[in-house]
């Protein structure tokens, strides 16, 4: 096995289709594409004025999320929050997220632990 791996997050598996979610929002999952053992990176992009249709917790995994492009809310448990360009966003496994785009649309990077079967997805109520 090689000792890196190099990867076009643009060319990884859209999976948001695959759970109804294509319309709107995109979710790019590289963890496994990237051969990953203990951390998952993924992208995740939302039109213009989308609500993220859902929210996740996870019971041992931390997460980064670094807004790449665009702004609008991050849902931290019962907190709403407003983000931008570049902030990072440091959450808790237990804490529910979840993102919504602004005018801009928004566009982050998740970096996070990982641990097999260890999300909890929930709806969101904005």
């Amino acid at each position: 096995m090689q000792g890196y791996a190099i990867r076009n997050l643009k060319h990884v598996e859209d999976m948001a289709p695959k759970f109804g979610f294509g319309n709107g929002f995109e979710a790019r999952f590289a963890r496994r594409d990237l051969g990953c053992e203990r951390i998952g990176i993924s992208y995740q992009k939302l039109s213009p004025n989308t609500e993220g249709p859902f929210g996740h917790a996870h019971g041992q995994d931390e997460e980064v999320y670094v807004v790449v492009s665009g702004s609008g809310r991050v849902k931290l448990g019962d907190e709403v929050v407003e983000i931008d360009e570049w902030d990072a966003i440091r959450v808790a496994p237990q804490t529910l997220r979840a993102f919504a785009a602004g005018p801009d649309g928004l566009a982050v990077l998740a970096f996070g632990t990982h641990t097999e079967d260890d999300v909890s997805m929930r709806q969101v109520q904005w």
